[in-house]
């Protein structure tokens, strides 16, 4: 894990440096990034941020300085971390995750905002339209809605024979929730299934959550985008497996983990991407004339061991069109 040298921490989970800590490279442009993770869990996407203000010609520390705020899972902070950010005027916020993203906006509509998020922004209201932002506000989208019926046409593939399915969301990510649960039942119903919402707002919801999956029968489960499941990955996974319940996340880490399988973006080249286009703002650039980039790179991840364990055979055909096979 590579060092920074700028991570600012706030209330129990961080605490930010003394704005005068600023003043001293008030040479350099601030970058202020959100993000609702902890330090740990956020770093590989925060290195790959980096990655992309590196390609835009900004290196932290040379001659760029970023403010970290880390929420720790807990999302109704990031309000207060976003207001934070303005009053000690930051150049550009660069707000990771849906909440972040919504947050940010109502901190401010002068300081220029880029975000990596996986939901719709013109329906979240964060810009008027993909090609033309119009506001301070642009970003990268990972399409996690958009993406989050073919998840359940995968998973229902490898489980023919299932009728019964799961919705993992998390409600306190309400809009990222809700749009989830309305693309999923909605492919649900195309394809006959039955299919189940579960809540969990933390780890602590883990164990109701399967036993209500043990309750009502439940055949397979997709795991939907939300910060509960990104501190809680690898405690799912285990789950999915010790339960017998196949599983499918956005990610690459859940299979790696040893859940079942995943598709979604690549979100490493998402914030990567996020990077390059802070990069451009802090040049001079207005995010109402950058266009919203949309995620291409989409990747199929299966893993054959846990598979094997869940008694799951793969089709051939699948196989061919994995991206990568853990084995």
């Amino acid at each position: 894990m590579r060092r920074r040298e700028f991570i600012t921490l706030i209330g129990g989970a961080a605490a930010t440096r003394p704005f005068a800590a600023l003043a001293q490279q008030a040479a350099m442009p601030v970058v202020g990034y959100l993000s609702a993770a902890t330090p740990n869990e956020g770093e590989p996407n925060a290195a790959a941020f980096r990655r992309g203000l590196q390609e835009a010609g900004y290196v932290e520390g040379q001659n760029v300085t970023i403010e970290y705020h880390w929420a720790g899972q807990q999302t109704d902070r990031l309000p207060t971390m976003a207001a934070d950010l303005v009053q000690r005027h930051v150049n550009v916020i660069a707000a990771t995750t849906t909440p972040g993203a919504l947050a940010a906006q109502a901190a401010t509509t002068t300081v220029p905002i880029v975000f990596e998020m996986g939901g719709d922004p013109v329906r979240l209201g964060l810009v008027v339209n993909l090609n033309r932002p119009g506001g301070n506000v642009t970003g990268v989208t990972s399409l996690i809605v958009e993406v989050a019926p073919k998840r359940l046409e995968l998973l229902h593939e490898l489980l023919p024979t299932a009728k019964v399915m799961a919705l993992l969301v998390n409600p306190d990510d309400r809009a990222l929730a809700q749009a989830q649960q309305r693309e999923v039942l909605s492919a649900a119903r195309n394809r006959k299934l039955e299919l189940h919402v579960l809540n969990a707002r933390s780890e602590s919801d883990f164990d109701t959550v399967f036993a209500d999956i043990k309750r009502l029968r439940v055949e397979g489960l997709v795991i939907g985008a939300g910060t509960v499941v990104l501190g809680g990955i690898k405690k799912l996974a285990g789950l999915t497996v010790r339960h017998a319940v196949p599983a499918i996340y956005q990610s690459r880490s859940f299979p790696v983990a040893g859940g079942l399988m995943s598709y979604g973006a690549d979100i490493l080249d998402s914030y990567r991407l996020a990077g390059v286009y802070t990069g451009r703002v802090l040049k001079g650039e207005n995010p109402a004339e950058l266009p919203v980039v949309q995620a291409t790179k989409f990747e199929l991840v299966i893993n054959l061991k846990t598979a094997k364990a869940l008694g799951i055979s793969v089709p051939p055909s699948m196989q061919a069109r994995a991206d990568e096979m853990i084995e």
